[in-house]
């Protein structure tokens, strides 16, 4: 496996905001805590403080959670170990897309594996646990229900409500039909398990456990137990609400957009096929679109009983993540690190330590043929994020057959045209126009006889032209980078090491754009 890296702004596929961040451009230092640099997480862990009881009512959750599912050593090690004051999270977090989903989502979690291994070496008497929290109560079903494999999308429909993590699997066994060949671990996943949230732990631990990849469902009453405190005070005073609109107002003043909206209460009402959000109006807490009414009082006493009803939108779920692990980094995509840029103010008010936020690693992955192809055509990988006019100009160039300009020759005819019409301004000056509109006939002949040869040029070289168009697409599918649109099975199941070739190729800290190629 051939690897080599790109600097993230010569992709031109990330926000300004992103590769101003990997810059560490000072307009950004106000809105975060510490630069994912190893030799950071040294304060980072000085600041982390986490209680040993805590520790325990974290350990006996994921116990439960996992009760049976058949664990590597390395999982169970981990859960364990997070029991020990000397044991830290590396989390990643993302929604239980079917089949994985796009590339990313597999991206996420090798970046946290990876992060917890560098960290483990610079530091070897801790220890650094890599965590999947489970977006299980989110309910924008729409954006987990499908995938792409080999180019064909999948779509699982689901009359279910509410929180995705909730959903009967039942309804997957038409896609398993429909797949073009059996794949064991996700058959086994969704045809034994009751919910999408079950079935997306096995998932991840049949392909990340070996690594130590703990999961974590975040929609539990014991973990939600301990975000009761922020819950109270979210609803009393709109705490999240103040703070982000000011750090709004300091992130555009510094010309970027604010990536996420906030509310005035940024929580929802989670109960059995139903997330609503909480909203105050006139004196009273109102879930929207249900009759369910309450005063303060009533609607704190609720909390205090039943706390696992109460569940953050994507404001406070980092709050609520790292309230209830010990973490040091978050690991997103570029919109991810956008949105925590708006939240440090959150984490202040409510004295929880702000974790280092970390851009995941990406990349661009070159299956042999394609590499034998970019190889062919004499082309690079950092110049194949070009767009196609580019690209095909610089295939001319390769192919000794740039593309042709009459422009010398147009200037000589406008020249020429030029003492015609001085000629006639001397005998007749009647005729100066018609020499006018002859020049104007001449140039416009002589632009479409520089189309029609490019043309032909074009058409000579139709062959390279369609390999360049073909790569480009496998590269590029739908014009964006594949992790957004290729699913993971579209490469495993040709590279069975495909993980593990992630895992050898991905510097975490390195701030790089990957490319792997395989020999």
């Amino acid at each position: 496996m051939k690897v080599s890296c790109i600097d993230y702004s010569a992709t031109g596929a990330f926000s300004k905001l992103v590769v101003d961040y990997l810059n560490r451009d000072a307009k950004l230092q106000p809105f975060y805590q510490h630069f994912p640099e190893v030799p950071a997480f040294s304060k980072i862990m000085e600041e982390r403080r986490y209680p040993a009881s805590q520790r325990q009512i974290l350990v006996e959750e994921l116990q439960r959670q996992y009760d049976g599912v058949e664990m590597p050593e390395a999982v169970q090690s981990n859960i364990l170990a997070l029991s020990q004051e000397q044991t830290y999270t590396i989390t990643t977090g993302h929604q239980l897309n079917i089949f994985t989903g796009p590339l990313y989502f597999i991206y996420k979690i090798v970046t946290a594996i990876t992060t917890a291994r560098a960290l483990k070496q610079a530091y070897p008497a801790q220890i650094f646990v890599p965590v999947y929290w489970m977006a299980t109560e989110d309910h924008d079903f729409a954006e987990v229900n499908h995938f792409t494999l080999f180019g064909k999308e999948y779509t699982w429909e689901s009359e279910e409500k509410g929180a995705v993590g909730r959903f009967a699997t039942d309804g997957l066994n038409e896609i398993l039909d429909a797949l073009p060949e059996q794949y064991e671990l996700f058959e086994e996943a969704y045809t034994n398990s009751t919910t999408l949230a079950e079935a997306t732990r096995k998932i991840v631990n049949g392909l990340f456990g070996t690594y130590g990849v703990v999961c974590v469902d975040g929609d539990s009453p014991a973990l939600k137990q301990l975000f009761v405190p922020a819950v109270q005070k979210e609803l009393t005073e709109q705490t999240s609400y103040k703070e982000i609109t000011r750090t709004n107002e300091a992130l555009q003043a510094q010309g970027y957009k604010p990536q996420v909206m906030t509310r005035e209460i940024n929580l929802f009402y989670l109960d059995q096929h139903l997330r609503e959000r909480i909203v105050q109006e006139d004196g009273q807490y109102k879930v929207l679109n249900t009759n369910l009414t309450f005063t303060e009082a009533e609607i704190l006493q609720h909390l205090q009983e039943h706390p696992e009803r109460f569940s953050p939108n994507v404001v406070l779920r980092p709050l609520y993540q790292e309230m209830v692990l010990p973490n040091l980094a978050y690991i997103g995509g570029g919109a991810e690190v956008a949105y925590w840029f708006q939240l440090k103010g959150i984490f202040e008010a409510f004295q929880v330590p702000y974790p280092a936020v970390m851009l995941r690693n990406s990349a661009m992955y070159l299956t042999k043929p394609n590499a034998h192809r970019l190889e062919k055509l004499g082309l690079t990988p950092v110049e194949m994020f070009r767009d196609m006019p580019e690209l095909k100009k610089r295939l001319a160039e390769l192919l000794n057959q740039e593309e042709l300009s009459l422009e010398a020759q147009r200037q000589a005819l406008e020249n020429a045209y030029k003492q015609v019409e001085e000629l006639a301004q001397s005998i007749d000056p009647t005729l100066v126009k018609a020499v006018g509109a002859e020049a104007q006939k001449g140039a416009q002949s002589l632009q479409m006889l520089e189309k029609k040869l490019n043309k032909a040029i074009e058409n000579k070289n139709d062959t390279a032209y369609n390999q360049l168009a073909n790569l480009k697409e496998k590269l590029f599918p739908t014009g964006v980078l594949q992790e957004r649109v290729d699913n993971l099975l579209s490469y495993q199941t040709n590279n069975p090491d495909f993980i593990q070739h992630l895992v050898e190729a991905f510097q975490p800290f390195g701030h790089q754009f990957t490319v792997l190629q395989e020999d």
